[in-house]
């Protein structure tokens, strides 16, 4: 079975940057997309950026311009970059892998963006 291990939330200041990390356990084969969810208080899960295998990079209109997914097959790992955050980005931030038959889950990291 994959695991997916999440790095990188934190506590940051309305302006500031993080970077998430995903990383699996082994490599992973047949992948359709990547894929950066999160998860307010109170709220539903929300796509924030998806990466498809072939395909266009797809942002949520709140984050465009200031997020970025990339991925590193060599490591195993996938990423978010968040610059200009501001605090309605605070969330669990969770990462998806989705394949041909499996999708897998990071347990989720936190992300609060407050003065």
């Amino acid at each position: 079975q994959v695991q997916l291990v999440e790095s990188g939330g934190g506590l940051v200041q309305p302006g500031g940057s993080l970077k998430l990390s995903c990383a699996a356990s082994r490599a992973i084969f047949n992948i359709k997309a990547v894929a950066w969810y999160r998860q307010a208080p109170g709220k539903q899960r929300e796509l924030v950026a998806q990466r498809p295998n072939g395909g266009d990079i797809i942002y949520a209109d709140s984050v465009k311009g200031r997020f970025t997914i990339s991925r590193d097959n060599t490591k195993n790992t996938m990423y978010l970059q968040m610059n200009s955050l501001e605090p309605e980005d605070t969330a669990v931030y969770y990462c998806n892998i989705r394949t041909t038959w499996d999708s897998f889950w990071g347990q989720g990291t936190q992300v609060t963006v407050s003065s």
